[in-house]
C-alpha cells in the first residue's frame, strides 16, 4: 500500500488550493485518512482527518476551521483538502496519512510523500 499527494503549488492570500491523496495497493479497508503539515522550524501538526464508517467523523484544527474542508471518496480510496481563503501562515508541506487493513487483514498507517503549498504575494 502506498500513499500519494499531489496538489500542491503556489497561490497569492486570499486564494484556494485542492490537495489529492490517492491509497492504492491491496487495501480491504481505510479506516482513517488526515492531512497535516510541517513549516519550517515548526513541528508537523494536524491539519484535518476523518475517521469512523466512511469517513464520516471529521476534525480540523482551530486555525483552518470555515476555511478548509477535508472529504473522502471511499470508493477511490482518495481523501481531499480544499483550501480556501488562504493565508502566508498556511505555507508548510502538507502530509497525507491513512490507516487501515490490508488484504490480508494486518494493519497498516503509512504517510504520504508531501506535497509544498506556499502562499505569498
Amino acid at each position: 500500500v502506498q500513499l500519494q499527494a499531489s496538489g500542491g503549488g503556489l497561490v497569492q492570500p486570499g486564494g484556494s488550493l485542492r490537495l489529492f491523496c490517492l491509497a492504492s495497493g491491496s487495501i480491504f479497508s481505510i479506516n482513517y485518512m488526515g492531512w497535516y503539515r510541517q513549516a519550517p522550524g515548526k513541528k508537523r501538526e494536524l491539519v484535518a482527518d476523518t475517521s469512523g464508517s466512511g469517513g464520516s467523523i471529521t476534525n480540523y484544527a482551530d486555525s483552518v476551521k470555515g476555511r478548509f474542508a477535508i472529504s473522502r471518496d471511499n470508493a477511490k480510496n482518495t481523501v481531499y483538502l480544499q483550501m480556501d481563503s488562504l493565508k502566508p501562515e498556511d505555507t508548510a508541506v502538507y502530509y497525507c496519512n491513512a490507516g487501515g487493513r490490508n488484504s490480508d487483514f494486518t494493519y497498516f498507517v503509512l504517510w504520504g510523500q508531501g506535497t509544498q503549498v506556499t502562499v505569498s504575494s
